[in-house]
């Protein structure tokens, strides 16, 4: 039975594309992986409704540890699977064999250069290009190649001396128009070398000159109606259109070279590092470091630099970094901070690595105390909204009325930014007559804070005003005449475009639409609103049946709201019998309810 909670695991593995790697119980790299969804994957091996062979229930029963990488496509997780596999060559990865090696197109170093498919790379000086992941999309841009750039496919050698003793002589190729016969001097080497510099750009992605020129050509050939040609041309044009030259992942340019990338928080930092090796990555590894001091991320990844090069024996020349380190101990060591290319790539997905892990980890820790996610929070939100000191206890406003009748006020409360339901409070508006939304919250601000006062009620840090700058306004004027204006931070988000409004300041602030403070104040608004809105429909609702029933001769108000009290709902009044009535009024009330519902049933029976 497997001990291994995979559950668990599951829930911090992302639905992204990447390469996933299983651990045995001695820390062994058993598989590897890739995925165009890691989660549902990773997930697939366990589920018990799946059928699976024998050897694949003998790998899940060993698995005790799940790692990954993630990448931007499912070719990067494909290319990335392959690199890794070769290098570990792990226990159950027995079906990868050698002919899976990825091909590469190679421009070979000589005279008048070949160019062809490879899965061979060897320090020849020759360039090479790829790996390309899409066999087909190879074939189809050398085919691209060959049809629009005539090349020589034969291994002679075509050194000037021989050239001009005329060893050679043109083969069928040259008879066929795929070559222009340069081993006889039928083309020269200068226009030979022009072509292959436009290879070059077509397999480095540069097409725009190649695309601009076949345009020419094919807008020349509909205007001397070779119409044969402008459909090859035309075919040609879309081919190139649509090529994707590589993959993102690896590039064979980058011969030998280290990437580190650094994601820091209060008290940890997370540094995750990249080994590429002859075009393709064949480690990849994330670490956390626990700040001991105030350490700079310089600081810290300097010392991670070191620690992954001695662990994994690097002495790569280049390392890649997201700033830049001074290092004087370490002469002949080049740091690179990448702007632009395919070195910014790999940067790019370190840092995308870093950041996952980093999530990942966060989200753990913070599961397991949720303190440690309360204590960030509130430390975010004091830098965000300018404060000086945590708001550990906020308060939130928010005013309802229905055209001028039945207004209210709510106030709702979050302590440590979760809402503390017991303090929610509401307020009948006492002294405000009409829709005046800016009366009605200064009223509310100033009854709830004389009452704090009067009581030695803490105060909270924050105040949140649902509404801009009239309703703030309001709401400062109440504090001013309590004298508390200084001591707390006030703040109004209209409804509108969420900005900020600060009391005295002329400009909102805006917040980003995905911080964590906004939502804790949405929240909070939100929150406001919806108690606000049904303490109002049950005051309004309440004042309309209350209405109704005073139109009975010796019912008052106030006898009106013990009835509805009593018996819930008017139908329920208009059922009941002499005796249920007497539990409520007297007798005299009794019988003209009675009569006043008998009245209209026979009102209603008689239409």
């Amino acid at each position: 039975m497997n001990q291994f909670d995979y559950r668990a695991a599951l829930k911090n593995i992302p639905h992204k594309p990447g390469v996933y790697q299983y651990w045995d119980s001695e820390k062994e790299l058993i598989y590897i992986g890739k995925a165009k969804d890691l989660r549902n994957r990773v997930g697939s091996y366990f589920n018990q409704d799946i059928h699976v062979n024998a050897k694949t229930r003998v790998l899940v029963s060993k698995i005790r540890n799940i790692t990954f990488t993630i990448v931007d496509t499912e070719v990067d997780a494909w290319l990335l699977e392959n690199s890794m596999i070769k290098k570990h060559q792990p226990r159950y990865n027995v079906l990868l064999k050698d002919d899976k090696t990825y091909p590469w197109i190679i421009i070979k170093n000589e005279n008048f250069p070949r160019i062809f498919w490879t899965r061979r790379i060897v320090k020849d000086g020759s360039k090479y290009l790829g790996p390309y992941a899409s066999i087909s999309m190879m074939h189809n841009i050398l085919g691209l190649i060959k049809e629009t750039y005539p090349l020589r496919t034969c291994n002679l050698p075509l050194t000037r001396e021989n050239i001009d003793k005329g060893k050679f002589k043109v083969c069928l190729e040259y008879q066929l128009g795929n070559c222009k016969g340069p081993c006889q001097n039928y083309q020269t080497e200068n226009d030979y070398d022009n072509g292959i510099e436009e290879i070059k750009d077509i397999l480095n992605g540069k097409i725009g000159a190649v695309l601009r020129r076949l345009k020419g050509e094919m807008d020349l050939a509909v205007a001397e109606y070779n119409y044969e040609l402008a459909h090859r041309l035309k075919r040609k044009f879309d081919l190139l259109e649509n090529y994707q030259s590589k993959s993102t992942v690896v590039n064979s340019s980058i011969t030998d070279v280290d990437v580190f990338s650094i994601a820091s928080e209060d008290k940890i930092a997370f540094v995750n590092f990249l080994k590429v090796m002859n075009g393709t990555i064949i480690q990849t590894q994330t670490i956390e470091l626990k700040k001991r001091l105030d350490e700079s991320d310089e600081e810290l990844l300097t010392l991670a630099i070191s620690e992954f090069r001695s662990r994994y024996n690097s002495d790569s020349k280049e390392i890649i970094v997201p700033f830049d380190i001074d290092l004087e101990d370490h002469p002949g060591i080049k740091f690179t901070v990448p702007k632009l290319g395919e070195k910014r790539k790999l940067l790019d997905l370190s840092q995308k690595n870093v950041m996952f892990f980093k999530k990942e980890k966060i989200d753990q820790y913070e599961r397991l105390n949720p303190e440690i996610r309360t204590e960030r929070l509130l430390t975010q939100m004091m830098k965000d909204l300018r404060m000086n000191q945590l708001p550990r206890h906020i308060e939130c406003f928010d005013n309802s009325n229905f055209q001028g009748k039945y207004p209210v006020s709510a106030i709702v409360v979050f302590k440590d930014a979760k809402p503390s339901k017991k303090d929610y409070r509401h307020f009948h508006v006492k002294t405000v007559e009409g829709p005046n939304d800016f009366a009605t919250m200064e009223e509310a601000v100033h009854r709830r804070y004389r009452r704090m006062l009067d009581e030695g009620t803490e105060l909270p840090q924050l105040i949140i005003i649902d509404g801009g700058k009239g309703q703030l306004s309001s709401a400062m004027h109440s504090l001013k005449l309590l004298g508390i204006d200084k001591q707390v931070t006030v703040i109004g988000i209209a409804k509108r475009l969420e900005e900020l409004y600060y009391p005295n300041d002329q400009y909102p602030m805006y917040l980003d639409k995905k911080s964590e403070t906004l939502k804790v104040i949405q929240h909070l608004r939100d929150e406001a609103h919806r108690f606000g809105i049904t303490f109002h429909r049950k005051i309004r609702d309440k004042g309309t049946l209350a209405t109704e029933l005073e139109l009975i001769d010796g019912i008052g108000k106030t006898t009106a709201e013990k009835l509805l009290k009593y018996f819930k709902s008017v139908k329920k009044i208009r059922e009941a019998n002499e005796e249920a009535l007497l539990e409520v009024v007297n007798l005299k009330q009794a019988k003209a309810i009675l009569g006043y519902f008998g009245n209209e049933a026979a009102e209603s029976q008689s239409n």
